[in-house]
């Protein structure tokens, strides 16, 4: 199991890598700005969460295997997709989603391993599993995804609701992790088939003194 969690989390890299690569080709960045946008969507999560945790080094340096991942799926971006549309279908959203739910109960399970409340342990789910892709809508100077009405955030927090507190109630570390990982996909997929959404906070203009 420790194997296929291990390749399933390159497998999660390698995808929201992918997503990266394609915002940068909507802009029309150079080969170095795909790249970059590749890694931080793919690694930057990970590496606030082991910062703020004190994992030193942090995961990628200490297995470069990732940033290997990181260059090759820009690369392979860059060399076969001429139209960045052909993969934003529903593979592809589905794919992000699984990697989302990976993300976010690795991160939750390196908090709990570091000794962290059940309450960081979210945090730190989520924040491997949304700050990547945060980070690069920042640099492409959009809102960031998570941020608006999509349900994906959502689907993260009750991923790491669901790790801890099976761990909690002494579960063992596979079923929790299949339990946390189906429920933060259900979610997930849900919002995307049925095209859910939080409700959107909206400020009317306030009237001048």
């Amino acid at each position: 199991m420790t194997d296929f969690v291990y390749y399933a989390d390159l497998f999660g890299t390698a995808v929201f890598a992918v997503s990266g690569a394609l915002a940068a080709g909507r802009l029309r960045m150079d080969p170095f700005g795909v790249t970059v946008l590749a890694a931080v969507t793919a690694i930057g999560g990970g590496t606030v969460r082991d910062t703020i945790l004190g994992a030193a080094p942090v995961f990628w340096i200490h297995d470069t295997n990732y940033i290997w991942v990181v260059l090759i799926t820009a690369l392979v971006v860059m060399l076969l997709v001429r139209c960045p549309r052909r993969l934003s279908g529903l593979w592809f959203q589905m794919a992000d989603a699984f990697g989302l739910a990976l993300f976010t109960v690795i991160g939750a399970q390196k908090a709990l391993s570091f000794g962290a409340s059940p309450l960081i342990a979210v945090m730190m789910g989520v924040m491997t599993g949304v700050v990547g892709g945060m980070i690069r809508d920042v640099l492409c100077r959009e809102v960031p995804l998570v941020l608006r009405k999509e349900i994906y955030a959502t689907a993260s927090i009750l991923g790491g609701i669901l790790y801890t507190i099976s761990i909690q109630l002494g579960v063992e570390q596979v079923p929790a992790m299949l339990i946390a990982m189906g429920g933060a996909l259900a979610i997930r997929v849900s919002a995307i088939y049925w095209r859910l959404s939080l409700p959107a906070f909206e400020l009317n203009d306030l009237p001048k003194e």
